[in-house]
C-alpha cells in the first residue's frame, strides 16, 4: 500500500470563490487535482488531506466536494481544517461521506498491519504574533483532541506512525510544543500538514526533528498532485518507508529513509 497526502483543496462548496484570484497557478485547480490523483493512485492507495477541503458553510452545500473525493481511486482520510466552516457534528460529517472516504476526529484510522494514522486540526501556536487567551483555549483543546487520537491507536494495538494535521505543529524552527511533544511520545514518524501559501510556506517546518519528519502538503505547495509521502510493504511485517522527493513521484530506493 502507498500513502499519498495533499491537503488545502479549497473546493467550490457552491460558493462563487475562484481561487486563481490568488494566482493564476490555480486556475483550474480542483480539475488538474483530480487528473493527477487518477494518473498517480490506485484503489489500494491511501491519500491524506488534511483539512481545508471545501469552501461550503453548511454539510448539505459541500456534498459535491465531497462527492469529487469519493469519485477518485484509493481511500481518502480527511481532517478538518480552519476553513472548513461545514464540518460540526462528527456523526453527521460521517453520515455524509462517500464508502471510501473516512474522517478523523479524537480517533484513528487503521492503515492495514499494525499501522495507523491519527490527527486533528491543531492551531496557531504559542508564540505567534497576535496569539490570544481564545487562542491558548483552542490550542490546548487541540492538543487534547491529538492525544486522544493517538491514545485511541495505542490502545487499539496500533502504531500511529503517521499523523496529520491542518496547522503546522511548531514553528519554522521545529522547536518543541506540546503537539511534537505528543507525536514523539507514540512514536509517530511522518507528519503531513497544510495551510501554509505562497510566502508563508518558504522556510515552513520541513524534514527530521527529534525522530519526527515533517512534510508540508498543501496542493500548491506540492504542484497540484497527491505526494506519495510512504509505502507500507506487503507481506509479513509492514515496512514504513518515507519517500522525501518529488510531488507524486516513487524516490529511488537510495533515496527512500527506513524509519
Amino acid at each position: 500500500m502507498r500513502v499519498f497526502a495533499i491537503g488545502d483543496l479549497h473546493l467550490p462548496g457552491g460558493q462563487e470563490k475562484p481561487m486563481d484570484v490568488f494566482g493564476e497557478r490555480w486556475a483550474g485547480h480542483g480539475r488538474r487535482i483530480a487528473e493527477r490523483w487518477r494518473e498517480l493512485v490506485s484503489e489500494e492507495d491511501v491519500v491524506l488531506v488534511p483539512g481545508d477541503i471545501s469552501w461550503a458553510m453548511k454539510l448539505d452545500e459541500a456534498r459535491d466536494d465531497l462527492a469529487y473525493l469519493g469519485a477518485l481511486p484509493g481511500r481518502a482520510v480527511i481532517i478538518r481544517g480552519n476553513h472548513d466552516y461545514w464540518w460540526q457534528a462528527i456523526g453527521k460529517v460521517r453520515r455524509a461521506l462517500p464508502p471510501n472516504v473516512a474522517a478523523l476526529q479524537n480517533d484513528h484510522v487503521p492503515l492495514g498491519g499494525p499501522w495507523a494514522v491519527c490527527g486533528t486540526r491543531g492551531w496557531v501556536l504559542p508564540g505567534t504574533e497576535g496569539f490570544t487567551e481564545e487562542d491558548r483555549r483552542i490550542y490546548e483543546r487541540e492538543v487534547q483532541r491529538l492525544a486522544l487520537s493517538l491514545e485511541s491507536a495505542a490502545k487499539a494495538g496500533l502504531r500511529p506512525v503517521i499523523a496529520m494535521l491542518h496547522f503546522p505543529p511548531a514553528h519554522r524552527d521545529g522547536a518543541p510544543t506540546e503537539f511534537t511533544r505528543l507525536l514523539e511520545e507514540y512514536g509517530v514518524r511522518l507528519c503531513v500538514y497544510g495551510h501554509l501559501h505562497g510566502e508563508a510556506a518558504r522556510g515552513a517546518l520541513r524534514g527530521t526533528h527529534r525522530g519526527v519528519h515533517y512534510e508540508l502538503v498543501a496542493c500548491d505547495a506540492i504542484g497540484f498532485a497527491p505526494k506519495l509521502v510512504a509505502e507500507l510493504a506487503p507481506g509479513g511485517e509492514p515496512q514504513f518507508t518515507l519517500l522525501a522527493v518529488g510531488a507524486g513521484k516513487a524516490a529511488p530506493a537510495e533515496e527512500r529513509r527506513r524509519l
